[in-house]
């Protein structure tokens, strides 16, 4: 047993002998390596993580970290930021801060709620402006009886709603409506776009979105924007959206 370990240690021995000499073969087909080789990368930093702009904005601005030459900022999406290195010799860039929006997440689209949760959810998670009010007016003010016996052409409604203590009228549901949701950063104003407003029996109340997404560039664009003012003193920053 020992002899034979003796032996294998010593083809070992000189296998090793033979890559240290000569570790590169070159033949007709090619070039061979004798052993595997992994590239050494360089290190790099923990992401560290703020909620608001102000805190990207403050961290490249007091340099705690001593960040040197250009940086990078891109707008990934209207609820994350984030904060690049230029290219190390990987080609590879090394993410400094991500800004990650905290956002409401009661807001429900596309699905009917009963009138009491859809209007905290408008309370709540909404900017005020004119439709939002007359939504939460609305949605006060129906019934179920109400609900079951309104009028429908497909684009807007028409409910019966109370106009005093005993006392109702025919009203028009608003429709489409103008909202602005509480969905990106608190430094910038929120996008508004339009919404389908449907009810149903229960009452139930539902939006649904209707201008495509095009929030989401409008909300780019505002960040974009900010931090162009807020960093405007700062040469070595980049900022893509």
């Amino acid at each position: 047993m020992n002899v034979k370990m003796e032996q294998r240690e010593a083809l070992e021995y000189l296998v090793n002998l033979g890559e240290k000499k000569e570790p590169i073969i070159e033949l007709d087909q090619g070039t061979f390596s004798r052993v595997s080789l992994n590239r050494v990368t360089e290190p790099v930093a923990s992401k560290l993580t703020v909620s608001t702009l102000t805190g990207l904005v403050d961290y490249i601005k007091t340099n705690v970290d001593q960040l040197k030459g250009k940086l990078l900022i891109q707008v990934k999406s209207p609820n994350e930021v984030a904060l690049y290195s230029p290219l190390n010799a990987d080609r590879e860039r090394e993410k400094y801060v991500s800004a990650e929006a905290i956002l409401p997440n009661n807001v429900t689209y596309e699905r009917f709620l009963e009138t009491e949760r859809f209007n905290i959810m408008l309370q709540s998670a909404f900017v005020d402006n004119e439709d939002k009010a007359k939504l939460l007016k609305y949605t006060a003010l129906i019934t179920d009886d109400t609900v079951k016996n309104f009028g429908d052409d497909g684009i807007s409604q028409k409910v019966t709603v109370k106009t005093g203590v005993a006392s109702v009228s025919d009203a028009v549901v608003p429709n489409p409506v103008t909202l602005a949701p509480y969905r990106t950063f608190p430094e910038v104003e929120q996008p508004e776009s339009k919404f389908i407003f449907r009810m149903k029996e229960g009452p139930t109340a539902a939006l649904f979105e209707a201008d495509g997404g095009a929030w989401r560039n409008t909300a780019i664009l505002g960040i974009k924007e900010y931090l162009k003012e807020a960093l405007k003193d700062n040469e070595n920053i980049e900022i893509i959206a």
